[in-house]
């Protein structure tokens, strides 16, 4: 593929359904929602769609498989919306799924905004024309899967005719290891180092003759481990010595891990709280906060549907979220934004027993949503509401701003 431009031009593209619309969709109604799509849609839309669909239903397999179907057809998408926008959208993705690229559907459902898709796969030449747009995202999330086509999309988006968010060179960024170099010094913000380590290493620690205090500058057990290229938790654990370190690589079957030190975020009550913010336009914006019993927090995992007690914790955390968790880490809420350059950004974070920002992971891959059901998270519609306003805010700033490509 070369970094030629394809022309812009208004364009007609049969919308394919939202992720956003097909998270939604019971059960058992999607044998229902197949047929549909086999009936109605063209080869590319329906390959795509199979493809979202099999992916929310967690066929990572079969979805990959319709996704490529559909590359074969076409590289270019519309989301379903408004018939009538007022910010027209292009998105530049990349192959896989909502880990591999930003979910930007469900931050512009039900709004004036139009999404269209243009997909980066190599070896397949870009469209000769695109869709008329009045920006541009890069919504690639960094990964070592993700590296060929993040070079490509660098010489592309340097030239591109309209306002582009999300450089690729401030997305590398988001590794493990380079967001510790870049954040760790920020004052109020507690972020434990993160190294690389193959098996052969991880080995000698086992076998003591790579100690952990030489690893972290002297620190020590516990530390976590997860294999590399992972999110949501996927293979992460605590140890807390040589015996259990090797108890889990006689599980994981990987041959690079990602080390860090274990800090302990409990609360008062001993329940761990983990936040979501988004970072729009260097401004934060609560998605929510997750209560559990257990130190890997995750919002499904930790049911808060189950607990009245949570959803009122979180229902106060959110409504306060402006005077209370906002300002007191304003500055490093700011630094961070300053530091990364990244228009869009989510972060997931904790406060340390010492009251400093815990940061754990910050991307643009971030699940930003409104599919909580209103009757038992009716406190999440209004800041929702203020996040996807902020979002749509960006992009009409971007728009508005004389797209000179010279100055991006």
């Amino acid at each position: 593929m070369t970094n030629t431009l394809p022309v812009l031009t208004e364009m007609e593209l049969h919308p394919i359904v939202s992720m956003a619309t097909l998270a939604r969709i019971p059960h058992a109604q999607i044998q229902g929602m197949i047929a549909q799509m086999l009936a109605t849609t063209s080869d590319a839309n329906l390959f795509m769609g199979l493809s979202q669909l099999l992916t929310i239903v967690g066929n990572a397999a079969f979805a990959s498989e319709m996704q490529a179907k559909a590359f074969d057809r076409s590289l270019l998408y519309r989301v379903a919306g408004n018939p009538n926008p007022g910010i027209k959208l292009l998105a530049l993705m990349g192959p896989g799924d909502m880990l591999d690229n930003t979910p930007l559907d469900y931050l512009v459902e039900n709004s004036d905004i139009r999404l269209d898709i243009l997909y980066i796969v190599p070896g397949k030449p870009l469209p000769a024309t695109i869709p008329e747009h009045d920006v541009v995202i890069v919504a690639l999330c960094e990964s070592d899967k993700n590296e060929q086509v993040m070079q490509m999309l660098e010489g592309m988006v340097k030239h591109w005719p309209r306002p582009v968010l999300n450089l690729p060179e401030c997305i590398r960024l988001c590794t493990r290891e380079r967001i510790y170099q870049q954040l760790a010094a920020i004052p109020g913000l507690t972020m434990p180092p993160t190294i690389k380590l193959e098996r052969q290493e991880l080995e000698r620690v086992i076998a003591l003759e790579l100690p952990v205090t030489a690893l972290f500058h002297g620190a020590c057990y516990p530390i976590t481990i997860r294999p590399c290229n992972t999110h949501r938790g996927e293979g992460l654990s605590r140890v807390e010595n040589a015996a259990e370190l090797a108890a889990y690589l006689d599980k994981a079957p990987e041959q690079e891990f990602h080390i860090s030190l274990y800090v302990d975020y409990r609360s008062a009550d001993g329940l761990y709280r983990k936040a979501r913010i988004a970072l729009i336009d260097g401004l934060p914006y609560v998605c929510h906060l997750a209560i559990s019993e257990h130190w890997i927090v995750h919002y499904v995992s930790a049911k808060m549907d189950e607990s009245s007690a949570k959803r009122a914790d979180e229902a106060d955390f959110m409504n306060g979220f402006e005077t209370g968790f906002a300002l007191r880490h304003r500055d490093a809420l700011f630094a961070i934004g300053n530091r990364l350059g990244l228009d869009y950004v989510v972060i997931d974070c904790a406060e340390t027993t010492a009251g400093e920002l815990l940061i754990f992971e910050i991307d643009n891959r971030g699940w930003v949503h409104a599919l909580d059901p209103v009757d038992l998270f009716s406190y999440k519609q209004a800041p929702m509401s203020e996040l996807f306003a902020a979002f749509r805010r960006m992009l009409l700033k971007a728009k508005n701003s004389d797209g000179n490509p010279d100055k991006m």
